[in-house]
């Protein structure tokens, strides 16, 4: 079967995580470091190390190669939803420019390991632009979409061009709402997660009319997450493989539809590792290779 790096739907080969004990560290850290990064709570550390262990067990059942980004210091508690820092492209990943300041040491941190696992790097978003992993997703193996957020910027957008447009690379701008304003957390993936070439699960009350017309013209059949499940991150699905997905326990209704679009559905307990922090499944990992 062939690979690509461009595929957020196809079944996973292999990705990097970063495992709660070496992201969170211990509970002074989390007391250190959670207000200022605004969780909403501080994590329990112990039931963090546990909810991770069952999280981690569900990846490593489906087969992938799992490489581990080690403990750093120049990070902090953040660096466990680790999709944020790098984009995974089949020329090499490109190196990330955080647009929130308490994460500004990350990419630096992941581009070691990659290179440490031979990993080519294309490129690197360079200050005054700033792009974060969870404002992209491949819509196709040639056409990523791109949020314009509080965290990905004009610039940084205008780089991300320069560095695909040359491969035959379409790139996207979504141009998304204020919502809570910059200190949230609030990215394209909190609002769109494809979960198949042709099937999205979709926060339509926060996506631009003009996006959401542009996938259904494409062909995507779209799973619409409820009010009531968007804080909880029901619209944060990782596809494992096709239709195949991993979502955070608490989003019934979404579950529910997601299953009637035909797929298969697991869910683990997130309330210490994605819901406080505001990162779910696909924010806690950075696949490399996907089967296309």
């Amino acid at each position: 079967m062939d690979y690509t790096c461009q595929s957020e739907t196809g079944k996973i080969q292999s990705l990097f995580i970063k495992r709660a004990q070496d992201a969170f560290v211990n509970d002074k850290h989390l007391e250190e470091h959670w207000q200022s990064l605004n969780y909403l709570e501080k994590p329990d550390f112990k039931n963090a190390l546990a909810e991770y262990e069952l999280f981690e067990s569900i990846l490593q059942q489906q087969g992938a190669e799992i490489y581990y980004l080690p403990h750093d210091e120049s990070v902090n508690m953040d660096s466990i939803y680790c999709r944020d820092a790098a984009i995974a492209t089949d020329k090499g990943m490109i190196i990330c420019n955080m647009g929130k300041a308490g994460r500004m040491n990350e990419p630096a941190a992941e581009r070691k390991a990659f290179e440490a696992h031979g990993i080519a790097v294309l490129g690197e978003i360079k200050a005054p632009g700033t792009v974060e992993g969870g404002d992209v997703a491949w819509l196709h193996e040639n056409v990523l979409a791109i949020g314009y957020t509080y965290r990905t910027n004009e610039d940084g957008i205008r780089q991300m061009k320069a560095l695909l447009e040359p491969l035959g690379i379409e790139v996207i701008t979504v141009h998304l709402p204020h919502y809570k304003g910059p200190s949230d957390v609030f990215h394209l993936m909190s609002v769109l997660s494809p979960v198949d070439k042709d099937l999205a699960v979709i926060y339509s009350p926060l996506v631009p009319i003009v996006f959401r017309n542009l996938l259904l013209d494409r062909g995507y059949n779209l799973v619409e997450v409820p009010d009531e499940e968007f804080e909880s991150m029901g619209c944060n699905v990782l596809a494992l493989s096709p239709r195949n997905c991993l979502m955070a326990d608490g989003n019934p209704k979404t579950k529910v539809a997601l299953e009637n679009a035909g797929c298969s559905v697991t869910v683990y307990k997130g309330s210490e590792i994605s819901v406080k922090g505001g990162g779910g499944p696909t924010c806690l990992t950075r696949p490399v290779y996907r089967y296309s």
